[in-house]
């Protein structure tokens, strides 16, 4: 196939990131060659599989797949034989010797031993994929902030990321935007479901720690304008502005919070306010 356009198909019944890493370092032995990788991810049923195998023998393809369902690896083999391609199973030798090792017959997988992942599982890395890419800022448009199920705002240090990504391990989808001192926040956060948007806020005094503490933990002169409490007054005076603007959004005060706490309490009331039960992804 030399001279030819080549294409690997990952297939995954999660994010294929660790299918990624594996070809990726596997490619090393082969840096001359011109490769496409396409990731297939959350494929969990056969009609999915059906789909792709067709498209891959049409590009003349290879398969690289890690699905914990041992019917859907058995369809994925059978169809790569069927179309003549090669297709490495990652994640089935590794099944099948952990139940042999742990005394679990392949027989017993239908009763779980080789569990398919649930519901829950896929929502969790969706939500997690979708946080990142939407932190502090990142991709306001209006079309990604619809697709949130929580937007936080608020100033620089107020443990909107790390919120972020405690409540997208719970399954919730979190947009975080910074509140900067006399800059407009995007328009776009306006058009969304405003039920979806929580302030968040702290005290003076522990934001001023904060900062001072972070700044020398990076080797950075701990009196500049960024912790100093004239600056840390006129930041948190502009939020509270924002959010007396914007009646609808509840807020949150951080200040010697635990992180669960508020997340708890940011769910419990988001819920409500979408008509969602409490425990929907706790």
């Amino acid at each position: 196939m030399s001279g030819e356009k080549l294409t690997i198909y990952i297939i995954s019944d999660g994010t294929g990131e660790t299918a990624g890493t594996i070809v990726k370092a596997g490619l090393v032995q082969y840096h001359d060659k011109d490769i496409s990788i396409v990731k297939c991810k959350n494929v969990r049923t056969e009609t999915q599989i059906e789909a792709l195998l067709e498209e891959v023998a049409q590009k003349k393809g290879m398969v690289v797949f890690t699905v914990a369902s041992s019917n859907l690896r058995r369809k994925i083999t059978e169809l790569s034989v069927t179309h003549n391609m090669i297709a490495v199973d990652l994640l089935g030798p590794l099944l099948t010797g952990l139940a042999a090792y742990f005394g679990e017959g392949m027989q017993d997988a239908q009763a779980g031993a080789l569990h398919t992942v649930d519901e829950k599982y896929f929502k969790r890395i969706e939500a997690i994929e979708y946080t990142v890419k939407h932190d502090d800022g990142k991709s306001t448009s209006a079309l990604n902030l619809n697709q949130a199920d929580i937007i936080l705002v608020g100033i620089s240090r107020t443990s909107k990321t790390p919120l972020s990504i405690f409540l997208s391990h719970k399954g919730w989808k979190v947009a975080n935007i910074p509140l900067v001192l006399n800059q407009s926040l995007p328009k776009e956060l306006f058009e969304v479901d405003q039920r979806k948007v929580v302030g968040l806020i702290i005290d003076h005094d522990s934001l001023h720690r904060i900062r001072r503490k972070r700044l020398e933990k990076f080797g950075q002169d701990p009196g500049s304008e960024y912790a100093s409490r004239e600056h840390i007054f006129k930041e948190i005076d502009y939020a509270n502005g924002i959010f007396k603007q914007n009646r609808r959004w509840p807020v949150f005060n951080v200040t010697d919070r635990a992180l669960e706490e508020t997340a708890s309490e940011i769910i419990r009331v988001v819920a409500q306010r979408m008509d969602l039960p409490f425990d929907v992804l706790l």
